[in-house]
């Protein structure tokens, strides 16, 4: 079977066979995307996290989390491709897999960062068409958020509890936040551990992941931050990067109406 290079977007060249057939998605994003790609059944190894599409985990093997995949099982599937991410997996486990397996790493920051990502993988699965599309239905649907735009409001975006954790600057939720207008209260570290006193956000955005945030958490804060308006977000429309986006302005445009309400 022939076999090509491709460049990841870690800049690493990977030798993949001219026709996958056996895919490891090791990132949920990634893995809702290869579905939407028309791969579901070239799947043969998924994390616990991969939740999208519903039904998908009783399907295909499980191996491990993102950041503890089962080296060996993973080995035993035989894949012909591995898809991770440089920030949700584990460096070393990487490092192992690569050695062994072809592995295409994405490295994303912003919105176009998503778009490349899903063109290549369209381009090493065999499906540049359907992502075309894809990248296309998305620049669309974006482009659409312009009238809704938010006016400079301050966030403060929070992702864990016990310690508060937020997400700062150049991640792709600051790039999310950014596109719909608003200036992220943090400005420190990509992921900092959140002092809250001295803090006053116009906004607090309590997501929805990794962190199950709920309703009973808005009023603990409401409290301590009266000024501030306390909200709830689906932090997959904040934080996953393929094909999740085509459906995420839709849910942006009435969130930013819910706000300026």
């Amino acid at each position: 079977m022939s076999k090509k290079n491709y460049t990841d977007q870690m800049q690493r060249t990977v030798e993949i066979t001219s026709t996958v057939s056996r895919i490891i998605s090791l990132v949920p994003s990634q893995t809702e995307l290869l579905v939407d790609l028309g791969l579901r059944e070239k799947l043969v190894g998924i994390t616990k996290f991969c939740v999208h599409p519903k039904g998908l985990k009783k399907e295909v093997q499980l191996i491990g989390g993102t950041k503890n995949v089962k080296i060996d099982l993973v080995r035993s599937l035989n894949p012909d491709l591995v898809i991770g991410n440089k920030e949700e997996n584990n460096q070393a486990d990487i490092e192992a897999l690569e050695e062994i397996l072809p592995t295409w790493m994405s490295d994303i920051f912003n919105l176009e960062d998503a778009l490349e990502m899903i063109g290549r993988v369209g381009e090493i699965t065999g499906t540049t068409e359907k992502a075309e599309e894809i990248i296309s239905t998305i620049r669309m649907n974006f482009s659409r958020l312009e009238k809704h735009k938010s006016s400079g409001k301050s966030v403060l975006y929070l992702i864990w509890k016990n310690p508060y954790i937020a997400a700062g600057p150049n991640t792709f939720i600051d790039a999310m936040l950014t596109t719909l207008g608003f200036q992220n209260a943090m400005q420190t570290e990509r992921y900092p551990e959140v002092e809250m006193t001295g803090l006053n956000p116009d906004l607090i955005f309590l997501s929805s992941e990794p962190y199950p945030f709920k309703e009973k958490h808005i009023a603990e804060l409401q409290n301590q931050f009266p000024e501030s308006k306390v909200v709830l977000v689906d932090g997959e429309y904040f934080s996953w990067y393929g094909s999740r986006l085509i459906e995420a302005p839709a849910y942006f445009a009435n969130l930013l109406n819910q706000i300026e309400a």
